[in-house]
């Protein structure tokens, strides 16, 4: 577990046979956002894919959606498929106003995410 004096942990934990999950808890902002970004930048993209649950995400400010940007980027990059799981209504309300429900794959739950990579 990776976690910052500014609220955020991101835990990663690799589902076997499946993908990575990390789970980002607390709030995502310009303090914490290298947090992610350096858990990003060491996750493994390969075809199993990577899983992001943001369900216990309490706060993203538009440095945190850049950081998501760059996951993007990088499974777009490596291939791996990237899903967001768990975001919830009032996140969700800023992602569809940015356009990122147009980008990224969402599911309800990090279980649902894992289904969803495992067809």
């Amino acid at each position: 577990m990776i976690e910052n004096e500014h609220l955020l942990t991101v835990t990663p934990h690799q589902m076997p046979a499946g993908p990575l999950v990390l789970r980002v808890t607390g709030e995502l902002d310009h303090h914490s956002a290298p947090l992610l970004s350096r858990a990003v930048d060491d996750a493994a993209f390969d075809d199993t894919g990577v899983v992001l649950d943001l369900s216990g995400l309490t706060y993203c400010d538009s440095t945190g959606i850049t950081v998501l940007i760059g996951a993007y980027q990088r499974s777009q990059r490596t291939g791996a498929p990237l899903i967001l799981a768990g975001v919830n209504p009032d996140q969700m309300r800023v992602f569809t106003v940015v356009g990122l429900d147009q980008v990224f794959t969402f599911h309800p739950s990090t279980e649902a995410a894992v289904a969803a990579l495992a067809k």
